[in-house]
């Protein structure tokens, strides 16, 4: 496969646990450590995203995201190509340095 062939895609997590039980925090402190462990950036407290190389690895992050999520709450996963999550913009507030760089990697066959 060329590296023209190569489709960048972004993959986002956005979670809403419960944390009204010592049990819940931690279920829900496990899935973001999951998420952390397994290449996502924090973009805020419940919305993580990470960047891959094509539909597979996408397929790949969810069934592990999948794997990892607790039993209760909701979590959803979001795909947008580099170039739609380009255009994101931030309203308020201030991107963090591993935002800033992120869009700007470098494919490594």
């Amino acid at each position: 496969m060329k590296s023209e062939d190569v489709r960048i895609l972004w993959l986002f997590v956005f979670f809403d646990l419960p944390v009204g039980t010592k049990e819940e925090r931690r279920a829900a402190s496990r899935f973001r450590n999951f998420l952390k462990d397994d290449g996502y950036m924090m973009l805020q407290f419940s919305v993580y995203a990470r960047i891959c190389r094509g539909e597979e690895a996408i397929d790949k992050h969810v069934g592990r995201a999948t794997r990892a999520m607790p039993s209760v709450g909701s979590i959803r996963a979001l795909q947008v190509t580099d170039k739609q999550y380009a255009r994101m913009r931030l309203l308020l507030g201030e991107s963090k340095k591993t935002e800033q760089i992120a869009p700007k990697q470098m494919v490594l066959l």
